[in-house]
Parts: C-alpha cells; structure tokens; sequence
C-alpha cells in the first residue's frame, strides 16, 4: 500500500475527533480547522512512523502538540495556570434567556452552554484530558501517549479538572 492508502485508510477516519480536539484547545472553529490542516499534512509526511493500525492516539498526538504550538505563538503561560473566572462569566451572559423554543429544550440549551463555558474556561492541559477522556472516550494510556506525559499525570489533570468543573457548574441546576 502506498503512503497515501495509508493514510487515508487509517487517518482521514480521525479527522473529526482531530477537529473536536482542536476546536476545544483552541477554543475557535477557524484556528482548529487551521490546526488540524496542519497536523493532516504533519501526519501525511510522517506516516511512515505510524506504527501498527491504530491512528487515532497518533493522529490525536500530533494535532496536540500543533495546537500547543498555536497557543504559544499567541498566549503568555500566565494563562494556562488557572480557570478563567471572566470567560465562564461571560459565556453565561450569553445564554438565551427567553425564546420560542419549548421551555425543557430552553433549559437543555442553557444547561449546555453552562458546560461548554466551563470546559472552555479550563486552562488547555486540563480541557484537553477532559475532552479527550469524556469526548473521545479515550483511556488514560492513550491520553498519556497523547499528551506526552505519565499516566500519573493524566489522572491528577483530569481529577484537578473535573474539580474545577464541578465547582463552577455547583450553581446550575439541572431541573431549573
């Protein structure tokens, strides 16, 4: 099989847990497309160092380490450290408060932008255990590979995460 079968028998079937990892570190649609073009062509050039048929954690590395590239370029480390109280705030603002929707899909909506603003308030090591750990339904060896850090690691980012979360979503409740 030539480089390019390879390619898009094992890789292009990632792209969209490629994009999802991306838009949620970069927190933009625009810079995840951007990031996963990047990381597709990355993975294309170095395919020969895909070893065995599972692309998915080698893919999902890569379109990591492209998005941590972008956030250097663009973010201080000061931001990284901690939740960003201003952006959750802010994203709750801009939840619908009244619509024609039914009032149980208005709350489920409501609920869900609470979530997104959470996850998105997160500094990018603990949203992208979070995401790839709920949302991609990885386990914490992947992650690790992923992320290029011990399983040890993996487990206190996503303890330290979820504990973030479930501090700032103490507030909503789901039945409002």
């Amino acid at each position: 099989m030539s480089n390019r079968q390879v390619f898009e028998a094992l890789v292009l079937p990632h792209l969209d847990a490629a994009y999802n990892l991306a838009r949620w570190l970069l927190r933009s649609e625009q810079a995840a497309e951007d990031a996963v073009q990047e990381a597709s062509m990355r993975a294309f050039r170095y395919i020969d160092s895909l070893h065995g048929d599972d692309a998915r954690p080698w893919l999902l590395g890569i379109v990591r380490n492209t998005c941590f590239t972008m956030l250097e370029r663009t973010r201080s480390q000061a931001e990284w450290i901690e939740f960003d109280d201003a952006e959750f705030e802010a994203a709750l603002l801009q939840a619908p408060q009244h619509g024609a929707d039914p009032v149980l899909r208005l709350q489920q909506q409501r609920t869900r932008l609470q979530v997104d603003a959470a996850i998105r308030a997160l500094a990018p090591p603990l949203r992208e255990v979070i995401v790839l750990r709920e949302f991609e339904d990885l386990d914490y060896a992947q992650i690790a590979k992923i992320a290029a850090v011990p399983i040890g690691t993996v487990m206190s980012r996503l303890a330290r995460a979820r504990g973030k979360l479930r501090a700032a979503l103490s507030s909503i409740t789901l039945d409002e």
